[in-house]
Order: C-alpha cells, then sequence, then structure tokens
C-alpha cells in the first residue's frame, strides 16, 4: 500500500479546496462487505493531475465530472486523477468495501452474549480510504454529509445529530468543515442514556448486553461530561463548535478512546462489568476530559501534518488532568499522572527511537512514520511540558494565548509555529526560546542535590543539573516532627530556577531535600544520602501524595538506571506501601515492582523471594481492609495477590467458595483472573476454562478464556495458541492479544524455548499480511519478554537488520529490545 508522504500533501493542499463529501453507506449487505457511495465535489486552482485514496474490496465505477474513469487505473489505495482543469469538480465512486477486525476502518462485532452485531468506524491517519473515497490528509477539510443504510432495530450515530427515515435509512446533519480521519459512524442496537445540556443534545451509548452496567453508572458518566463541558466554557472563549455530543462505548477498540467531533467513541472496556476501584472510575473521568479537550484543540483547530499531532495530544492531556481536578470531585489526578502516565514518558524518551515533542517535519516524511509518534513522548513528556510551561508563564497567560490560537485558526489548520506566536502574543516571556528548550531536543535531564554547610551555620543547595533543558521546580524540605512519632513534615517549599545562578540559603540541614516536590517539571531526581536514609525510614508518612508519588518514581528511576538493587524497591513496598491510602499509588508501585523488578530484574533465582515479599505485602493489605473501609485498597491488594500467588492453593479456595474470606464475592474480571494464574500455574485444565466459559460466555469471557488456554504449561496449548496468533489469521484483535497474554510466562520459560526463535520470523510475517494494528500487538503483547538473554537479544537486532519487519513493527521491537538490554544491565548491576 502506498502511504501518503508529507510532500505529496503540501502538493494536494495548494492544488485543491474540498468542499463537500456526499457520503452513502449501506450497512445491509452481509457480514463481510458493506457499500460505499461517494460524491466528491472539490475546486482545483490550476491545470494538474492528482490522486484520491480508497482501498475497496470492489471499485465498481468512478465518474469525473460526468465522464467514467476505469476502475483498472486504481493502483493500490490510488485512484489517479489525470488532466485536471482549473475550477470546480464533482467525483462519484461506487465501492464495495470490507469490514474489519482488527479495529480499523469499519470494524465489525457480533457480541457472542446475545448475537446482536455493532460496526463502528476508526479512520484516523490513513484509514478513511477502508470506508469511503478521500483525500485523505488534515488539511483538506470539508462539510460531510452522510447517510447510511442498516437493519432494522439499529440506530446509526454520526457526528451530526441523525435522523431515522424509515425503511432502516439513516440521514446526519452536515458537519461543519471537519478533516477527513474525524468523520465517525456507529452503528447497531445500542443501549441509549439520552439528555440535555446547554440546549444541547447529550448521549451515552452501549451494545445492549452492557446495558445494566451503563444504566449503574451513567449519572456519574453524565455528570462529568456536564462538569467538563462547563469549565471547558468558563476556559474556553470559543464555544463548543459541533451540534450534538454523543459518547459511544465500543468493543474492540484499539485505543482508549477518539475526539471524533460530536461522537467520541471509548473501548467499552470503561462501561465496568465488576468493581473498580475509584481511581479506575478517576481514569475514565480523565478519557472523557480528554476527548472533550479534543473538541477545541484538534477537531476546532487541527493540525497541518502529522509533525504536530503532539499539539493534538500534549494538550487534551493536559487539559484532562488539569480539568478534571477544577471541576469534578477528583482532586487528586496529578497524583495518578505522575505515578502512572508520566513514567511511560520516562520510558520512552530514554529509548534510540525518542524523538522531540515536536518533531522536525523532515522527521515525519510519511503517514507511515507519524503513526510511531503515538507514544509516551507525545502524550505524557508533552502535557509534563505544559504543565512546566503553565507554571513558568502563569496560567492567565496561557490560556490568553490558547484562545488567541482558537480565534485566529478556528475550523482550520494550524502548526506549531502558529501555537508558539500566539502563545508569544500574550506574555513578555521569550516563548519561542522556551519552546527551542523544551518541544525540539529529546531526553530526560537529571537533577541531583548537594547540600552544603555554610559559614554562618546554616546549609545551602546546589543542584546539579544534567541536560539543557531550564526547569521552574519546587524544592521540597521536610524535617521530622518529634511530637508525631519522628513523622517528616513540610517546613518549607522554595521555588528554584535551574540551572542555578548560585547556591541557595536553605537554612538548617533539612532531613529530606526533595527536588521537583509537586511534580511541576519533566526530570529524574536524586536523593543525597541523608535525604535518601530518610527516605527509606519515612517515605510512607511523607504528607502529600503527590510528594510521594515524585519519591517512589525517583526510587523506580533508580533501580532502572541500575544506581538501586532491584530487590531494594521491594524492600521499600514491603516497609511503606502498608501504610500508603492513595490508591494510584498503591497500583502504580505494586504494578512496577510485579511486572518490572519481579518478572524481569529479578534473576532467576532473586524472583521466588520477590513474589513471597509481595505475596505477604499483599496478605498485609488484605488484613488491613477487613474492616471494609477501604474497598478500592482491598480490590487492588486481592488483584495483585492474585498475580503474584507462587502456589495454587489459596487462590484455588477463593474460585472454588466464589469469594475471598471477608469479601469481595469474586465478580467475572476476579474469577478470570485467578483462572489465569491457576493456569499458568498448572493448576486447572481445558475442561475447567471451558466451564467457566458457559458461565460467561460474553465478549469479556471470550478473552478470559483465550488467556487461559495459552497460559496452560503443556505442549499442545502453546502449539495451538502459537498457530492462532500467527497462522490462521482468524483471531481479532483482542483475542489476540489476549491470547498473546497468555502464551508469555516467567515460570515456563524452558516450554517456550523454542518459540523464542520462531517469534521473529514469525512477528514479521503477520504483521506484514495483517497490518499496523496486529503488528503493534505482536511487537508489544506477543514479544518473548521474560526470554532476558543475550540470545534474545542478538536474535532482535539481527531481526531488525535483516528481516525488513513494517514500520509499526519495526519501531516495537526497537523499544523491546531496548528494555530487554536495560534489564540485563540491571541484572548486571
Amino acid at each position: 500500500m502506498s502511504v501518503l508522504t508529507r510532500d505529496e500533501a503540501q502538493t494536494r493542499a495548494k492544488l485543491l479546496d474540498v468542499h463537500h463529501y456526499g457520503i452513502e453507506l449501506d450497512l445491509t449487505r452481509g457480514d463481510e462487505t458493506f457499500d460505499s457511495r461517494t460524491v466528491i465535489r472539490f475546486t482545483a486552482r490550476a491545470d494538474a493531475d492528482t490522486f484520491v485514496e480508497l482501498k475497496p474490496a470492489e471499485l465498481r465505477s468512478v465518474t469525473l465530472d460526468g465522464q467514467p474513469l476505469d476502475p483498472e487505473t486504481l493502483a493500490e489505495n490510488r485512484l489517479p486523477l489525470k488532466g485536471l482543469t482549473a475550477g470546480a469538480h464533482e467525483l462519484r465512486v461506487d465501492a464495495v468495501m470490507r469490514y474489519s477486525r482488527t479495529g480499523e476502518g469499519m470494524h465489525r462485532f457480533t457480541d457472542p452474549t446475545d448475537g446482536e452485531t455493532y460496526v463502528y468506524t476508526q479512520l484516523f491517519m490513513e484509514d478513511v480510504q477502508r470506508v469511503f473515497a478521500a483525500f485523505d490528509q488534515p488539511d483538506l477539510k470539508a462539510v460531510f454529509e452522510l447517510s447510511v443504510t442498516a437493519p432494522e432495530g439499529w440506530t446509526v450515530l454520526a457526528n451530526g445529530v441523525t435522523e431515522h427515515l424509515g425503511n432502516g435509512r439513516w440521514t446526519a446533519a452536515p458537519t461543519p468543515l471537519v478533516s477527513t480521519y474525524l468523520v465517525a459512524v456507529a452503528a447497531g442496537p445500542w443501549h441509549s442514556v439520552r439528555t440535555e445540556h446547554r440546549g444541547l443534545p447529550f448521549g451515552i451509548h452501549c451494545r445492549r448486553s452492557l446495558a445494566p452496567y451503563l444504566d449503574a453508572d451513567a449519572d456519574e458518566i453524565l455528570d462529568v461530561t456536564r462538569a467538563c463541558f462547563d469549565r471547558y466554557h468558563e476556559k474556553f472563549d470559543e464555544p463548543y463548535p459541533f451540534d450534538s455530543y454523543d459518547q459511544a462505548f465500543v468493543p474492540e477498540f484499539n485505543a482508549g478512546a477518539m475526539e471524533n467531533p460530536g461522537l467520541v467513541t471509548f473501548r467499552d472496556e470503561f462501561v465496568y462489568r465488576s468493581a473498580v476501584t475509584d481511581t479506575e472510575r478517576q481514569t475514565r473521568a480523565m478519557v472523557i476530559a480528554h476527548e472533550m479537550a479534543h473538541m477545541w484543540f484538534g477537531d476546532l483547530v487541527t493540525l497541518r501534518w502529522w509533525d504536530d499531532i503532539w499539539l493534538n495530544e500534549s494538550f487534551a492531556e493536559y487539559m484532562g488532568y488539569q480539568t478534571l481536578t477544577e471541576a469534578t470531585r477528583f482532586t487528586d489526578t496529578w497524583t495518578d499522572f505522575g505515578v502512572a502516565r508520566k513514567s511511560w514518558g520516562y520510558d520512552a524518551d530514554q529509548r534510540p527511537s525518542t524523538h522531540p515533542v515536536a518533531p522536525d517535519p523532515e522527521a515525519v516524511p510519511d503517514t507511515a512514520s507519524a503513526m510511531l509518534n503515538f507514544d509516551g513522548i507525545s502524550y505524557a513528556k508533552g502535557a509534563s511540558a505544559l504543565r512546566q510551561l503553565v507554571a513558568w508563564l502563569g496560567e492567565k497567560d496561557f490560556l490568553a494565548g490558547i484562545n488567541t490560537h482558537f480565534a485566529r485558526h478556528k475550523f482550520g489548520n494550524a502548526t506549531l509555529a502558529d501555537f508558539i506566536d500566539n502563545l508569544a502574543s500574550a506574555t513578555e516571556r521569550d516563548v519561542h526560546a522556551w519552546a527551542d528548550s523544551w518541544l525540539r531536543t529529546t531526553g530526560v535531564d537529571t537533577l541531583v542535590p548537594t547540600v552544603t554547610a555554610a559559614a554562618d551555620g546554616g546549609h545551602t543547595l546546589t543542584v546539579e543539573h544534567r541536560g539543557s533543558r531550564p526547569h521552574r521546580i519546587a524544592v521540597g524540605l521536610y524535617d521530622p516532627d518529634l511530637s508525631d512519632g519522628g513523622r517528616l513534615t513540610l517546613r518549607e517549599r522554595l521555588e528554584l530556577d535551574v540551572p542555578q545562578a548560585e547556591p541557595v540559603a536553605i537554612g538548617k540541614r533539612p532531613a529530606l531535600l526533595l527536588l521537583n516536590d509537586g511534580d511541576l517539571s519533566y526530570a529524574k531526581v536524586r536523593f543525597d544520602a541523608e535525604s535518601f536514609g530518610a527516605v527509606r525510614g519515612s517515605l510512607s508518612g511523607l504528607p502529600d501524595p503527590l510528594t510521594r508519588a515524585v519519591v517512589w518514581n525517583a526510587l523506580r528511576d533508580a533501580v532502572r538506571d541500575g544506581e538501586l538493587p532491584a530487590m531494594a524497591y521491594v524492600e521499600a513496598a514491603r516497609a511503606h506501601l502498608p501504610q500508603e491510602t492513595d490508591l494510584a499509588l498503591v497500583q502504580g508501585v505494586l504494578s512496577f515492582a510485579t511486572a518490572h523488578v519481579a518478572d524481569r530484574f529479578a534473576s532467576a533465582e532473586e524472583r521466588p523471594a520477590a513474589l513471597a515479599t509481595l505475596t505477604d505485602l499483599c496478605r498485609d493489605l488484605i488484613r488491613r481492609t477487613e474492616d471494609g473501609s477501604h474497598p478500592g485498597l482491598r480490590l487492588t491488594a486481592v488483584r495483585h495477590f492474585i498475580d503474584v500467588a507462587a502456589h495454587p492453593d489459596t487462590i484455588s479456595a477463593w474460585f472454588s467458595e466464589g469469594t475471598v474470606p471477608g469479601g469481595p464475592e469474586l465478580d467475572p474480571e476476579l474469577r478470570w483472573r485467578i483462572l489465569g494464574r491457576l493456569a499458568v500455574l498448572g493448576a486447572v485444565d481445558d475442561a475447567v476454562i471451558d466451564a467457566e466459559l458457559v458461565q460467561d460466555p460474553s465478549a469479556t469471557g471470550q478473552e478470559g478464556a483465550a488467556r487461559c488456554r495459552a497460559a496452560l504449561p503443556d505442549p499442545e496449548a502453546k502449539r495451538r495458541a502459537w498457530e492462532e496468533m500467527f497462522t490462521t489469521d482468524d483471531l481479532s484483535n483482542y483475542l489476540f492479544t489476549a491470547t498473546a497474554q497468555g502464551f508469555w510466562q516467567p515460570e515456563q520459560a524452558e516450554l517456550v524455548r523454542e518459540y523464542v526463535e520462531r517469534y521473529w520470523p514469525d512477528a514479521v510475517a503477520v504483521a506484514a499480511r495483517r497490518g499496523p494494528a496486529i503488528a503493534e500487538a505482536a511487537g508489544r503483547w506477543a514479544f518473548p519478554v521474560h526470554a532476558i538473554s543475550d540470545r534474545t537479544l542478538a536474535l532482535g537486532e539481527a531481526c531488525l537488520r535483516d528481516a525488513e519487519p513494517i514500520p509499526a513493527l519495526r519501531r516495537k521491537l526497537a523499544d523491546q529490545l531496548d528494555d530487554l538490554a536495560r534489564a540485563l544491565r540491571v541484572r548486571e548491576a
């Protein structure tokens, strides 16, 4: 398939003005294909040749200005338009399109619970051409007018308000000017909850089998939606630019959500079938806030080319967390960002594949390379940079610049240069220099404190700055409170600009000196020796969860850099988590201690001790929560107890009894979680998995069964799972992922050793056949992550050198191999 290059997009944008798309979709043609008829009205500014994109199963006919074009001229995904003359034109395309099972284009899903079928579009980047013919680039905005023929009993949702005309025919109100990748359709027998807010129709939708769970949370979802909507209208001068606001929770969705104007699509795991923690509810609320921010930044004002994707994602990420904090009951969101999201950015920024937040346009020459930048840098690092910008610039000037940006470019396209110019118009500060330092550079700065005794009996602080970016940070000075058992209390929080002009007087030597207290900047921080001693003894006593998040992140970074023994992190968790009250911190620390330390950084000899320590820690948390006062903490502890169980006895008894003594009762999520761990330990067989699937035949149950079957320590089970992933091509994106998650287990290293060598050619082949979504899953989930050896590293490097994996897989493999090399270094250290 031909990918669109930046040069081609610029040439086409200079040639064409695209005015209107009329799109007719017929979804009644069967399970494999649908009909797509498109009329595009556009103007050419000069005589020239160009092309339109389309990926049909069959191209039936094409006419340009009433004259037929030869369908046989379609080459890969490009239909040439030869000999265009300056002036107005009309292109008509009649095609048969293929449904997707990988979450790309028009995805089709049949719910195993009730047999109902749903379809929805995900047209991001270059997948609009899987649904209708288009000049597929973000800076050729147009009005879109859709009509859809759907089976009787279905509801059709789209970017604008839809109307049912009878006989299964639906029309959607014309959109304002929007980019091709933002067009959206979702059709099926949806269960819907509708309301109005500020005169606009609001709706939330899910498949019918999830109706009771959506209804249970509808008030919370809509309350968050309304609160964020109102807060954005306080921040932004431009009103919400579309005619309605629907949120559809759709099955087998690859991303967390997609910001289609007027019809945001979310993965339907956000409709909770089982018990969840308040932190998970906060995450759902943050995604709602994030996607709504895109209505302005991304949809109203859109990037010109994909080098500026960070503008969309970083802005929405920052605004999502900040607005949630300001407008809802979730007032501690930056702690969750610090412990769960920021590490994503730090990790990505230390790999060879790192890139600037705002990459040079030449580094994003085509859509294939642009797709690789949807990572922790564009999201987490970019949001961290904006948070630092607000701390440096002040929120008033920041918002003034943003509103200038919206006013100048609404319903159009803009670049990084436009964004920086608009920010600069609102302040006397040198925003251009800030952008050069923060947005055009790579890597993570490191800040190291030195405390020196002064002649007057006090002390001074000097910060060693390893890096190039300026930082405005807070420095926390903490002393023991002898009246409260020696718990650390905040004496003072200094504001400091790094690099320093001169050492800063801090008075009496504090027990703990913490750089970047409050987490307003993006940098790794280290401790001086005395502060590290205070951390080891008093971490859990620090008064602010965001402060504790900064400390835990510093310990995490020290482990990954080989400066702190991996088992020391587990010991710190054992010492301090039993007193922790913040759910995001407990979840984040346990996840790193399990998935990174116990499963990767610890040697085979150390792993049993790590699991035993984590088991004891989780057991303590379970005991602490027996009074029912911390249900979220108890649920987190139970989940992780299951994950680290080295012996089946306790969790097998829970499974048989259907409850944990003292609660909780085992809902579907916990039952599949236990069954997955029992499968790894060889304590169940196919018959037990089949019986559980009878009890829970849902899509989630199907995924749980696939995960469990692949996890069985049986050669035949491994063979079947491997063939399903890499040979048959029958698995949907979600079932592929579930199978891959079950396949590799640290306890089964010998059993799956032969597959480590088979992985490289098989992953390259399946990625080439099935495309970027499966390539992403194969690189992320099917990678032999526990095969930590020089041999695995050599095999992977040879694959990158010789096998020519498609870009989506190449990037994942490069990142995985860098993480593998880091694990080897940590073990050696």
